[in-house]
């Protein structure tokens, strides 16, 4: 009889990002306990990486389905700028612009699905390409020049009312992530989602239709890029340039997102934890040095770990050998037990037993 022996795990190849998480409070709260440790820096952190989570949630749809969406950080940055445009040029009223805004974010992603599935197009290139023509656009609707931020008060309350001290932005986030984590992981649609991006031919022939899936991945991007679009402009004001820079560090969070709780595949909930670390530790290292440049090296370093990681693991599991065996069976005569073979668990072997059996 064998006995299995459970050996004690820190899961440390789950939750890594938890464990530098809370290094990162720890060293940074004993070395500027008066600076990080404090509320304001939490409302801080919490606020201003919530647009990189909704970014990243864009970036991660998609990529669940084995499609690439470098037009994101573009799409985000045009859906602020028409928000803007529409309400003090136009003089449109908040919620219209608000829903224009997003429509485009979701044309844009209609466009990019017309292009990937219909043009089978490369998503990369199609998406890189759309990223620098949606960058063209804005510049037209702009006339090239930074908008004015709407002054009514409403816009203002739409994302820095506080809930519980924190800016309402926030529970956008969380309404967003419980969404998105539900739709992914829960219902049939999710399912056909991952299948796509698992192994696209053999989803195709278990009847999932593979390009309508690719297609409605990218849609949800660009609308959830709208929605973030708005949601920049009304916190932080809007910017002609701000979309490039939240382009990389949500990439930075899904790649790393991806070695967390479940390895080896997109999720939710590690993208969201790699946001959060991620931005701990680059406000703990410019609290200590006082550079600004940190952000991009640090994002720039932490997606290049993870790709390395998710490379290195995928070759160490491919690595492993994998045999056919059936449970151990006791030895007629000295009860130990006899090693299993892949002949043994050959699924022939009954019937070619028989076989022989009838001819003698």
């Amino acid at each position: 009889m064998i006995s299995s022996r459970r050996r004690f795990s820190l899961g440390m190849d789950r939750y890594s990002g938890l464990y530098l998480w809370a290094l990162f409070i720890v060293v940074f709260g004993v070395w500027k306990t008066g600076l990080f440790l404090s509320q304001a820096t939490l409302h801080s952190v919490a606020s201003s990486q919530s647009i990189v989570a909704i970014l990243a949630i864009a970036v991660l749809i998609p990529m669940a389905a084995g499609a690439y969406d470098l037009s994101v950080g573009a799409t985000i940055n045009f859906s602020a700028i028409v928000a803007a445009v529409l309400q003090t040029n136009k003089h449109w009223d908040m919620w219209a612009a608000i829903a224009v805004a997003v429509v485009c974010g979701i044309a844009i992603g209609v466009v990019n699905g017309f292009i990937v599935v219909k043009l089978r197009v490369n998503s990369f290139i199609a998406t890189l390409g759309m990223a620098t023509i949606v960058t063209a656009v804005q510049e037209i609707v702009s006339g090239q020049a930074q908008p004015l931020p709407p002054t009514s008060n409403s816009w203002n309350q739409l994302t820095q009312y506080t809930v519980f001290g924190f800016q309402i932005v926030v529970l956008y986030l969380v309404v967003l992530a419980l969404l998105a984590w539900w739709v992914l992981d829960f219902t049939p649609a999710g399912r056909y989602i991952r299948a796509t991006g698992s192994n696209p031919e053999a989803a195709r022939l278990a009847g999932v239709n593979v390009s309508k899936w690719t297609w409605l991945s990218l849609i949800a991007s660009g609308g959830i890029c709208g929605v973030g679009g708005v949601l920049f402009a009304s916190l932080n004001g809007p910017s002609l340039t701000f979309g490039a820079g939240l382009l990389l560090p949500a990439f930075a969070a899904v790649f790393l997102g991806s070695t967390q709780f479940q390895p080896g595949r997109v999720n939710l909930w590690g993208t969201l934890v790699s946001v959060y670390v991620l931005a701990t530790g680059v406000e703990g290292l410019q609290l200590v040095t006082g550079v600004q440049w940190l952000s991009d090296m640090f994002n720039g370093c932490a997606l290049i770990g993870a790709v390395s990681f998710a490379v290195w693991r995928q070759k160490a599991a491919s690595r492993r050998p994998r045999e056919l065996t059936r449970p151990a069976e006791p030895d007629s005569e000295d009860g130990d037990a006899k090693r299993p073979t892949a002949v043994d668990a050959s699924p022939a072997l009954p019937a070619a037993k028989m076989r022989l059996q009838g001819r003698r």
